[in-house]
């Protein structure tokens, strides 16, 4: 079987009658009052999301999801500071729970706090472990929106649906710091996922999580039929993520960012490591999220015109992909570095 990832493709362009980009609306309703104006979460992470950048990602119309990788005690402070800091009321701010363990007193605390949602958080979400929680949660929670993952099938959304998810993040091992795929042998890439997963008949919502790189790579998830996106390098290097900026012996400032199965972080986290699917990096200092969230809706609003869509279900409706060679993805690419005069 051949499968694509997002440099696999591009959208044809089509006639529109969009005059302004300002008639492009990117709203998107995901169930049970939850609702953004811009469709894009920040990953569960700990060199991503904690107060600071629920707080900004939430006064922007985005969402960030705090995540688990701390005492249920210590979870439960970051949302109720970032809700008390936050200047707008009813900003939409998410917490990471996982499927073993103290879960249901992290969802108790987490809820008394007043969360949006629930992200039910784990790297192979089509699990019995998931079946069995999202089924006690569901239950103990039945008008609460319950984000789950991760998955790769459109088996595996339907399940996860049924078993009580409002929405199912989408793509295994395809994160910029992720080795699930070199480590197990197993994943999906990341267009493809979204292109099988949103065949769901099920009442339920597709977050692309993974890969995303750039607004193009959002418009594609979008166009794939993905309802929002999940990125962490884009938020990595902002000044709102965890973490100091550091500079380099050449001048250049960085931050640090790492996934939760690198040894790194499960070492500091559980105090000893088992399963290595994620590495520690870095990446570069980007400053304010406010100005690269701008920047990402500035270009998803160019693409959305480029395919003439108002909104997200025309994007759904109207999208046109075409596979493209390596030399198209090259030629793509600003590329007068590269030619000999």
């Amino acid at each position: 079987m051949t499968t694509l990832s997002y440099d696999d493709v591009l959208l044809q362009p089509q006639y529109s009658d969009i005059r302004s980009r300002s008639e492009i609306d990117m709203t998107t309703d995901l169930g049970r009052g939850l609702m953004l104006s811009t469709p894009i979460f920040s990953s569960p992470m700990d060199t991503v999301t904690e107060g600071r950048m629920a707080v900004a990602l939430g006064e922007s119309g985005a969402c960030g999801i705090i995540h688990r990788y701390n005492t249920a005690a210590r979870q439960q402070r970051f949302v109720e500071r970032a809700l008390t800091l936050s200047r707008s009321a009813g900003i939409n701010i998410g917490a990471a729970i996982g499927i073993t363990g103290d879960y249901l007193e992290r969802a108790e605390g987490l809820v008394s706090s007043g969360v949006a949602f629930l992200c039910v958080d784990v790297a192979h979400g089509h699990h019995i472990l998931m079946k069995e929680a999202l089924g006690t949660l569901r239950e103990k929670y039945p008008d609460l929106h319950l984000m789950a993952g991760n998955v790769a099938t459109l088996e595996a959304v339907n399940d996860l649906s049924d078993w009580g998810a409002d929405s199912v993040r989408c793509n295994i091992g395809g994160g910029s710091i992720c080795s699930t795929r070199i480590q197990t042998g197993h994943g999906v890439p990341g267009l493809h996922t979204v292109l099988e997963c949103a065949k769901t008949d099920r009442n339920v919502k597709i977050i692309a999580d993974g890969g995303i790189r750039n607004s193009g790579d959002i418009v594609k998830a979008l166009a794939a039929g993905a309802d929002a996106v999940m990125c962490g390098s884009l938020f990595a290097g902002c000044t709102e993520a965890p973490g100091e900026v550091f500079r380099s012996s050449s001048g250049e400032t960085w931050k640090t960012y790492r996934g939760m199965a690198s040894k790194e972080a499960q070492t500091d986290w559980k105090g000893k490591y088992s399963s290595l699917e994620g590495i520690a990096s870095k990446v570069p200092y980007r400053g304010s999220v406010s100005v690269v969230l701008n920047d990402l809706r500035r270009g998803i609003r160019s693409g959305f015109s480029y395919t003439g869509a108002r909104n997200i279900e025309e994007l759904h409706a109207k999208a046109q992909f075409i596979e493209q060679t390596t030399s198209g993805l090259t030629e793509g690419h600003p590329h007068i570095m590269g030619r000999t005069w």
